[in-house]
């Protein structure tokens, strides 16, 4: 097994590869404008560092959000790319799941990343390894009574401390956290996401309804 995984839901920008035991190369670099540039070089940097050529990937991994539409698309569109030149399966995970299994955490806790608008996208965890609500975008103030005394992980969280007072690390989600959940999920044949991005809601530009007559009558 080689899993070839990848994530652009967050501003990090993050490619990782995992031979089923272990991580054995990754590359993250945080520039929420950036996804674009940033991916392949760091694909490259990975296939380099294991010494290996694309070609001996046997699987894609890649979170599925939630995220802002631009950066997502990237990371989506780059492994169904690979997927489909390559002939392997794309295994769509969540981002809050990848960060939730990075924390490492043994009891209830929150994920929540920037979702912009003064918004978080969010998610509770009974552990590392299992959410128990569905990923959801909200106000924090909102959501301060279903979250108040739970520890929180991500960006997101430290945007807010007064609906998140107690945060733990990791701040952004890794690509090889990813790949080595999705490595769990394969040995234990667990389902995956579709790789379809999780956007929980409209794209910030949007085709004006009604636009303004400047010509002559």
């Amino acid at each position: 097994m080689l899993l070839l995984a990848m994530d652009t839901a967050t501003p990090a920008v993050t490619a990782a590869l995992h031979d089923g035991s272990a991580v054995v190369a990754e590359s993250s670099r945080v520039d929420a404008r950036r996804h674009g540039e940033l991916l392949l070089p760091a694909v490259d940097r990975v296939l380099a560092e294991a010494g290996v050529k694309l070609d001996a990937v046997t699987g894609i991994v890649v979170g599925v959000g939630p995220g802002p539409y631009t950066g997502l698309r990237v990371g989506l569109v780059t492994a169904t790319t690979f997927a489909s030149a390559l002939g392997v399966p794309v295994h769509g995970v969540c981002t809050l799941d990848g960060l939730a299994y990075a924390a490492g955490l043994d009891e209830p806790f929150v994920v929540a990343t920037d979702a912009r608008r003064k918004e978080v996208y969010w998610a509770r965890y009974a552990d590392a390894r299992t959410r128990v609500t569905d990923a959801a975008v909200d106000r924090p103030a909102d959501i301060a009574e279903q979250v108040a005394g739970l520890p929180s992980v991500g960006a997101g969280a430290l945007l807010y401390p007064e609906t998140f007072p107690d945060v733990r690390g990791p701040e952004h989600v890794s690509a090889g956290a990813l790949a080595a959940l999705a490595a769990g999920k394969l040995a234990a044949g667990e389902d995956f996401l579709d790789p379809l991005p999780l956007y929980l809601r409209r794209p910030d530009a949007q085709v004006p309804k009604n636009y303004k007559v400047v010509t002559p009558k």
